[in-house]
Formats: structure tokens, sequence, C-alpha cells
């Protein structure tokens, strides 16, 4: 804010009258592109530093750019993870020294004074994070200025306006996620397909969707469904894997062990792991519905997806393609599932007891279940034990087992 209330006369030849920064002004850009299909980085970064640049000094430069092509609703940690070639590809007319994280780690380092950006949601469309990389900054001495931002007046009422653009960049974000989940959930109540066919389908465009006009970034993705693979052993090999489990309770290195034995009746590409096995058991797409919203989006931790729960997803009102397994089927294999995990985490007494068995070349199998006890038939005997299973009641039914054999 400027001072109107100067001194009776004049003392602007003292050392003092105006406080001198002791760092040169060392400003760079700060940008952003959503998506490199949907908009075109080579126009798009070369406008945002036009526009930054506006607020740069005269005949002073850009001493660096940081730009991504992320989505705003990325925290900084996830955001430029895309390899150089795909950012050399892009044919972009302005230099990349790095994106937002690279800049939040290395402007001390720098130098960095100022930071100048098109406006707040080209650091982030979230409140929270264009807040906390602006605090990061401020705190070592970097100015955050948006071009979109009044010059002159109170500093109050700069921040008032910084404000309301983040508040309305974050309803934006919001307002998109609505939007976009709304026709996520729409494309699996009808039927579509998101993503990778699980393991006995393949994925077809549906020639019945209705088509959609060219857009402004071109036509749009092919709606598909689900279909059996031309491979009907694949079909054989997912309901054999859910019936082991299912009837068997089998965890899923017992289950490999089964169809890795017999790979001409039960192929699978490469080999059998842990990932695909359970994968396939909870896919509940393998009833013949098509379910969404399993899992939580991209913006979680980094490496990782979060699954949501059961309540959460999104079924179509009636099956859509073949199914492998009935919805009942495949329930029953979930209950059997949380059954041996919970097992696992009593100390896997079942566990020791289904590892002792099948050395003897017997199956556990569990035959009805109480809230205090179950029945299993062990080979050809009958046990019913308690829940959880102490260690004296697994070494007793250990040693009938080679009692009995």
């Amino acid at each position: 804010m400027a001072i109107h209330f100067g001194p009776p006369i004049d003392l602007t030849d003292l050392p003092n009258f105006r406080q001198m920064d002791s760092r040169p002004r060392h400003p760079v850009f700060v940008g952003r592109v959503s998506t490199k299909d949907n908009q075109n980085p080579a126009s798009s970064i070369p406008r945002q530093v036009a526009l930054a640049s506006e607020r740069l000094e005269v005949d002073e430069e850009f001493a660096a750019f940081f730009w991504d092509v992320e989505s705003g609703m990325l925290p900084p940690d996830l955001r430029g993870l895309g390899p150089q070639e795909m950012y050399d590809a892009l044919a972009v007319p302005i230099p990349r020294d790095g994106g937002l994280q690279d800049l939040v780690d290395r402007a001390e380092q720098l130098g960095v004074t100022h930071v100048l950006a098109e406006r707040s949601d080209r650091v982030a469309r979230a409140m929270l994070t264009s807040l906390t990389v602006e605090h990061e900054l401020e705190r070592i001495g970097v100015e955050v200025v948006y071009a979109n931002e009044p010059t002159g007046g109170t500093e109050s009422g700069r921040l008032r306006t910084r404000r309301y653009s983040q508040v309305d960049a974050e309803i934006y974000r919001a307002t998109m996620m609505e939007m976009s989940m709304g026709g996520q959930f729409q494309h699996a109540v009808q039927g579509w397909n998101h993503g990778y066919p699980p393991y006995p389908y393949v994925a077809v465009i549906d020639e019945n969707a209705p088509a959609r006009q060219r857009g402004r970034f071109g036509a749009e993705r092919p709606k598909k469904k689900l279909a059996p693979h031309p491979d009907p052993r694949r079909f054989d090999a997912a309901r054999e894997l859910c019936r082991l489990r299912r009837e068997e309770h089998l965890k899923a290195a017992d289950i490999i062990e089964v169809l890795a034995a017999e790979p001409d009746r039960y192929p699978i590409e490469n080999r059998w792991t842990h990932g695909l096995v359970e994968g396939l058991i909870a896919n509940p797409k393998l009833t013949g519905y098509q379910v969404y919203n399993r899992k939580s989006p991209r913006t979680g931790r980094a490496g990782s997806s979060k699954l949501n729960p059961i309540s959460k997803w999104v079924w179509s009102p009636e099956a859509v393609h073949e199914p492998v397994i009935s919805l009942k089927e495949w329930k029953e294999a979930q209950e059997v599932t949380a059954g041996l995990r919970a097992g696992a985490d009593e100390g896997g007494a079942l566990l020791r007891i289904r590892t002792a068995a099948r050395q003897r070349g017997l199956t556990v199998i569990a035959v009805t279940s109480s809230d205090t006890h179950t029945l299993y038939r062990i080979g050809g005997r009958q046990a019913v034990l308690p829940n959880p299973i102490p260690d004296t009641v697994v070494h007793q039914v250990i040693c009938d087992m080679g009692s009995a054999t």
C-alpha cells in the first residue's frame, strides 16, 4: 500500500531512504495444460508465457520455465511424471526446466524471487494445493504473481481477488468431477465397459451405441461392451478358479498350482500370478453385470489406487454380457475370501490346518458356520471348530489327520 504521508523536507538523499533488495530479481514462469490430447500445449503454453510476461519489469526475462501437462486436480508430487520423450514430442517452443514440484523443490537453490503464472488455476484447481504452494514459496521469500490480478490498490483487495479466483477454480473442479462421474456412471449403467477387459473377455465396439458427432477435440472413442474371448478355455479357467475359491477355499497360491498343472486346459500368457487370480475372483464383471467405481481416481497416493467399498460401486440394472459365474456364486466367493483373510489375521490357524491337510492329500472344506463355530469336512471326516481356532485345537486336528492316514 502506498504511503501518502511523507516527511516535511526532502530526505531522498539519505542512504536508507529506500530499502534495497539485496537479491537481484530472478523471475520464473509456471504453467500447466490439462492434457496433451484435449488441449494443444504447443499453443497453450506460449500463450500463458505471453500473458505472464506482462508482469515482468522492463527489459526483464524469465530465468526458467516450469510447466506440466497434467490435471490440475493432482497434487504437485504427482505432476510431471511423464517421460521426457513425451514432452519432447509435444514440440512446445518454450523450454522446460521441470514441473511444479521441481519449482517448489529448487526455488531456493536457484535464487528465485518471483513466480509468475497466467492465473491461480494454472498452479492447481484445488485451493488447498495452490495455497500450499504459495505458502512454501513465500516462506523462502518468493512472491507468487498471477497476471489476471489487478495491480495497485490495497493488499486486502488483491488478496480478495486471489482467493475468489481460487474458490472459483475449486468449484469448477468439483463441478467437472460431478459431471464426469455422472457420465461415467451412465456409461456403466448402459452396459459399456471401462478399462481393460477381464481375462475371459474381449472388448468389442457396440455397433448399436448412439453415434456422436465429431467434437471439438476430434471423434469420440467408440463405446465397447464385453464379449467372450475367442478361446473358450478362458471361460473354463475363470469358472474353475472361482470354484476352487468358493467350494474348496483354496488360496491364490494353491489355485495357481492347480491351473499351472494343466496349461493346455487353462491357458495363460506368461504365467498365472497372485494378482491375476485374486483380481478375477473379486471382479464382479464375471457375473455378466457391468460395474464401475470399484477403485478411487488416480489422484490418490502415487503408485496405488484405493479400493472403494461395494456400497459405492455402480452396477448395470441387468446382465449385459455373457456371465462366467452367477451373482450368487460371486458373492459366496467373496465371503470365502474374507474368511481366508480373517484366518490369516488370526495367526494363520486355519492356514496351518489346510497346509497339513494338503501334505496328506486331504482337502479342507467349510460346510456351514455360525457366529461361534464352523463345520469343516477334512477328507472323509467332519470337525466342528470354534471361531477363532485356538492353537491347542489346531494341534489336535493335525494329530487326528495323522492317525486317519
